[in-house]
């Protein structure tokens, strides 16, 4: 089994090679979809968070403020 690592900047192509990945029943990790899982409320990854950068970092709503941690 390959093992293929999908990089690139805006508008590269990324999200046509998933659809085409899908689409030929390949496996795949979609990483942009992990980083929001591991901080979504009540996560580990989001209480590592405000204990390093505070409350501030949050919605009123409990949710990372990303644009807070610049």
């Amino acid at each position: 089994m390959f093992k293929i690592g999908l990089t690139g900047g805006i508008a590269s192509g990324k999200s046509t090679v998933l659809t085409y990945f899908k689409d030929k029943g390949i496996p795949y990790i979609d990483a942009d979809i992990v980083a929001r899982e591991v901080v979504e409320p009540s996560t580990e990854g989001l209480e590592a968070i405000v204990d390093a950068f505070g409350s501030n970092v949050l919605h009123d709503d409990g949710t990372l403020n990303r644009e807070a941690l610049g």
